[in-house]
């Protein structure tokens, strides 16, 4: 019925497996620069554009900057890229990802460094038995993370992330509705407790945020007694009940520029470090710690798959055949509903029609 701990433990040993075939190597400053060089040229060639994605290494998302393109969280970089007037886009991120670009824009060609970086949470959630689960339970309105699949959002009545999950549940809550969740077990927490939204989750989760440890965050706050902790809140209830903000990668950089603390201990992925410094550069970021039994040591608090962006697979992105992202044509257009819905609802917040929490 849902992802259980050996499922988990299987994602985690293909994770390993990712890793230990890797080759990682540093490039020097003149490589690096020689590289931006080359992909800023065929960008303009090719009337293109990278989105990419705070977790991404910090040279991807400079160069992203560099070129016209977005830095930003996974619901920033689906309006980016619709509204964008380039022909192609490039997403720097995980699957899911470049999936949901493509859905919004399907005339814009969307291309991917690698179509092999994909996500814990979209592969432990696989349609069929998702689909199954949800037949099981047809009174309640069916609410999916971003980082899902093409055809999981196709099943759902709405497609949220982070920065808008509380504003959704409230709102599906307040008209009496009753919500199952998928498939951050973590997220769906911590929403029906600030909520009180009536929850049915499914049992998935990020294998970088459940490895943090609350214990080894209120020993690092005994060295650093002056450092407001920052929690994304796909991790664990332990971690989220001792931080000092929840919130989206968004939500925690703004954190960081408004609360008056000279230090941070963040708990997302480190990736998130590059925008962080640039935007309160006065500041000191502490990685939150990770440890425990399953722990993939080696990813700790830095996403595999996010990793395999790299400048190097960046330059060929144009020149390959196995890199661009497709979806099925009815697919793409019942997954444009939820999504379209949670676009326009967030459009609405800002706006102030709708309340935020």
């Amino acid at each position: 019925m849902s992802i259980a701990s050996d499922k988990l433990e299987t994602i985690r040993r293909q994770v390993q497996v990712h890793l230990d075939n890797a080759e990682h190597h540093k490039l020097s400053p003149a490589q690096e620069q020689e590289l931006k060089d080359r992909i800023a040229a065929r960008l303009r060639a090719e009337n293109a554009v990278i989105v990419a994605h705070y977790y991404t290494a910090p040279g991807i998302q400079a160069l992203a900057e560099e070129t016209g393109g977005c830095v930003s969280d996974s619901l920033e970089m689906a309006r980016f890229g619709r509204d964008h007037p380039a022909t192609t886009l490039v997403v720097a991120g995980v699957r899911f990802m470049g999936e949901t670009a493509k859905i919004l824009t399907p005339g814009k060609r969307v291309l991917m460094p690698t179509l092999e970086a994909t996500c814990s949470l979209d592969l432990g959630c696989p349609i069929e038995e998702f689909s199954a689960f949800c037949d099981e339970h047809p009174d309640r309105e069916v609410v999916v993370y971003a980082n899902t699949s093409a055809a999981v959002k196709a099943r759902a009545d709405w497609v949220v992330t982070s920065s808008i999950a509380l504003d959704v549940a409230e709102h599906l809550a307040a008209q009496g509705k009753k919500i199952i969740w998928a498939p951050d077990r973590h997220l769906g927490d911590y929403v029906r407790r600030q909520t009180g939204a009536d929850i049915l989750m499914w049992d998935g989760a990020c294998i970088v945020h459940e490895e943090f440890k609350a214990r080894g965050i209120a020993d690092l706050k005994q060295v650093y007694p002056d450092a407001a902790v920052l929690v994304h809140p796909e991790s664990p209830a332990a971690v989220v009940d001792i931080a000092d903000r929840v919130g989206s990668t968004t939500q925690i950089i703004r954190a960081a520029q408004e609360l008056p603390n000279k230090r941070f201990i963040v708990a997302t992925d480190q990736g998130i470090f590059y925008k962080l410094q640039q935007q309160a550069p006065d500041k000191e970021f502490i990685i939150a710690p990770t440890a425990g039994n399953g722990a993939t040591c080696r990813s700790c608090a830095n996403c595999p798959w996010m990793a395999m962006n790299e400048l190097e697979s960046l330059a060929q992105v144009f020149d390959r055949t196995d890199n661009e992202v497709f979806v099925d044509r009815e697919i793409g257009e019942q997954a444009m509903i939820p999504l379209r819905r949670m676009l326009d609802f967030a459009a609405s917040l800002n706006k102030g029609v709708i309340g935020n929490a």
